[in-house]
């Protein structure tokens, strides 16, 4: 498969992680993880900054980034240019992030949503294609 992805997140996602991680390995997806690597306490931009940065170099198609809220994770990969990190929390929203807003990053809210419901959002982003047409002109407003 042609498709590498970006794998990362804070303590609080970290079992989501290892879980998301697993399961596209078994798809064939090639995964670079950035972190963290244990339940230790440990601040999300220190994982988020550099696989943002990735894929801004296209060194990976797309990110996962996973934190309890989502909120952290999104808002660090947002402050790139060239990111567009879409919080999901269901497979609808995943869908839509990538078919309207051409999202680059998928970020998962480990504490609210079940393991199962956060690969069914992974799984629904990455089987989304962007639209363009309308979406376009939108998102060639978003960057700064």
């Amino acid at each position: 498969m042609e498709i590498k992805l970006g794998i990362g997140g804070d303590h609080a996602g970290y079992e989501y992680k290892k879980a998301i991680k697993a399961m596209l390995e078994k798809k064939g997806y090639e995964i670079n993880d950035y972190g963290t690597h244990s339940e230790a306490s440990v601040d999300y931009p220190d994982y988020i900054h550099p696989m943002a940065k990735d894929v801004e170099k296209n060194k990976i198609s797309f990110g996962i980034a996973i934190c309890g809220s989502g909120n952290g994770v999104a808002m660090t990969a947002n402050k790139h240019q060239d990111i567009r990190a879409a919080l999901c929390w269901n497979p609808e929203l995943a869908v839509l992030a990538r078919q309207h807003n051409d999202a680059n990053m998928i970020c998962l809210p480990s504490r609210f949503i079940d393991v199962e419901m956060a690969k069914s959002c992974v799984l629904s982003f990455l089987s989304a294609d962007f639209e363009g047409g309308r979406h376009q002109r939108r998102v060639d407003k978003i960057s700064c």
